[in-house]
C-alpha cells in the first residue's frame, strides 16, 4: 500500500484535508455565533448550504467529470475549496460565510467524485492496496477534521476557514504537478441520468430510509456543540474521538457485524443505538460528561450503518456505480441539509432537548421504513457484499458526512 508514486499521494492528501471540511466547523460554531451576533439557526446554516449544495450538485458530477476528465475535474473541485474557504474566512456576515459554504461544497462534491478513480488508476500494486490507502485518507480527514478546527479556532474562528485554504492549495499544487494528464472518458454521461436512477424503486426507498437516518446524523454533528457548552479546543476534541470512533467502525466493525447476523438485522441494531444515543443526548442536557460520553459512542452504530447501507446500495440496481452513487447522495444529504437549521430554530423557539427528541424520531422512521421496504431490498442486502473499490466509491459520497 505505501509503495506509491508521488502523484497517488499528493491525491491522497488532497483527501484527507477534502473530508476534514465536513466536521472542520463544528467547534467554532458557538464562537462564531458569538462574534457575529447570530443564533444558533443562522449559524447552523453552514452545514446546510454545503450540504445541500453537495447533494445537488452530486447530480452534474458525473456529467462534467465524463467531459473533462478526471484531473481537470480533481483541480476544479479543489480551485474551488480553495477560494471559497479562503473567502469564507475573509467573511464579515453569517450570511456571506454561509453562501461561501456552499460553493465549498460544489468544490467538493467535484473532487469526491473523482479522487478515488483517480488513486486507482495511477496506484501501483492493485486496486486492493489503492482501496486501503483511500479508506486511510478518508478516515483520517473524518477524525481529524474536528481536532484542526479546535486547534486553529482557538486562535480565531478564522483559522478553520484559512487553514483549509492553505492545506488544498498544497493539495491543488502537488497534483498539478504530479498527476499525468488524464484522458476524457470516451462514454459521456447524460445530465438526467441519476434522476432516471431514482426510478428504481429499490434505490428510492434506500435513499429515503438515509434521508431520515441522516437528520438523526447532522442533528448530533451540528447541533450538540451548543447544549455542551465547552470551549473550542474542548469541543474539537470531542469531535475528534467521535470521528475516531465512527472511521474505524466503518472499516472494522461493519463488516463482522454484517457476517455475525446479516445487513438488514445489523442495521436494525445500529439504528436502534443511533435513537437511543440521540435519547441520552436529550435527557442529558444539563450533564456534560454524559453528553460528551454519548456524543463520542455514537461514532460506533453511526459508523455501521454508513457502511451497510451504502453496501447495500451497490446492490439494487443494474445502473453503473457512479450514477447510482450519485442519485443516493442527492436523496440522502436532503437530510443532512434540513436537520441543523431546522434543530437551532426548535432550540430557540421551545426547549434545548426537542432537537434530539425529533432526531431520534427521525432514526426511528428509518428503521421502520428500511423494514417495510425489507422484501424489496432484501435481496440485495443478503447478497455477497461488494467488492472492496465499489464500496469505497460508495463511500466517497457516503460514509464521510
Amino acid at each position: 500500500m505505501f509503495q506509491q508514486p508521488k502523484a497517488v499521494w499528493a491525491v491522497a492528501f488532497a483527501c484527507v484535508v477534502a473530508f476534514m471540511g465536513i466536521g472542520l466547523v463544528d467547534p467554532i460554531l458557538p464562537a462564531l455565533a458569538q462574534s457575529l451576533h447570530a443564533d444558533a439557526s443562522q449559524v447552523e446554516l453552514l452545514f446546510t448550504s454545503y450540504f445541500a449544495i453537495t447533494g445537488a450538485a452530486m447530480l452534474v458530477t458525473g456529467f462534467v467529470s465524463s467531459r473533462l476528465g478526471p484531473k481537470r475535474t480533481l483541480l476544479l473541485g479543489l480551485a474551488l475549496i480553495v477560494i471559497f474557504s479562503a473567502a469564507a474566512g475573509a467573511a464579515g456576515s453569517i450570511g456571506q460565510i454561509v453562501a461561501f459554504r456552499g460553493v465549498w461544497g460544489l468544490g467538493n462534491a467535484f473532487f469526491i467524485a473523482t479522487a478515488l478513480a483517480t488513486i486507482i488508476g495511477a496506484a501501483s500494486g492493485g486496486v486492493s492496496g489503492s482501496i486501503i490507502l483511500y479508506e486511510t485518507a478518508l478516515g483520517l480527514g473524518i477524525a481529524s477534521g474536528p481536532l484542526l478546527g479546535g486547534l486553529l479556532g482557538g486562535i480565531s474562528w478564522r483559522g478553520p476557514f484559512f487553514g483549509t485554504a492553505v492545506l488544498m492549495a498544497i493539495g491543488f499544487v502537488g497534483i498539478l504537478i504530479l498527476l499525468e494528464r488524464t484522458p476524457v472518458p470516451e462514454t459521456k454521461l447524460p445530465l438526467a441520468a441519476p434522476l432516471v436512477a431514482l426510478r428504481d424503486r429499490k434505490l428510492l426507498l434506500l435513499g429515503i430510509t438515509a434521508a431520515f437516518y441522516n437528520f438523526g446524523f447532522f442533528t448530533l454533528l451540528a447541533y450538540t456543540p451548543f447544549p455542551l457548552h465547552l470551549g473550542v479546543h474542548q469541543l474539537g476534541y470531542v469531535f475528534f474521538g467521535w470521528g475516531l470512533m465512527l472511521a474505524l467502525s466503518s472499516v472494522f466493525l461493519a463488516p463482522k457485524a454484517r457476517h455475525l447476523v446479516g445487513t438488514l438485522p445489523a442495521l436494525y441494531v445500529a439504528f436502534a443505538l443511533v435513537a437511543v444515543d440521540l435519547l441520552v443526548l436529550g435527557l442529558s442536557t444539563t450533564s456534560q460528561t454524559t453528553m460528551i460520553a454519548a456524543v463520542v459512542l455514537a461514532g460506533l452504530p453511526l459508523g455501521i450503518v454508513n457502511t451497510l447501507v451504502t453496501e447495500t446500495v451497490m446492490g439494487v440496481t443494474t445502473s453503473d456505480r457512479p450514477t447510482v452513487s450519485a442519485a443516493y447522495s442527492f436523496v440522502r444529504f436532503s437530510g443532512g441539509a434540513i436537520a441543523p437549521y431546522l434543530a437551532g430554530k426548535m432550540a430557540q423557539q421551545w426547549t434545548a432537548e426537542l432537537p434530539f427528541f425529533i432526531g431520534a424520531a427521525a432514526v426511528v422512521v428509518a428503521a421502520i421504513v428500511l423494514f417495510a421496504s425489507r422484501r424489496v431490498v432484501g435481496e440485495a442486502a443478503a447478497a455477497p457484499h461488494p467488492r472492496a473499490a465499489d464500496r469505497a466509491l460508495v463511500l466517497t459520497y457516503a460514509e464521510a458526512e
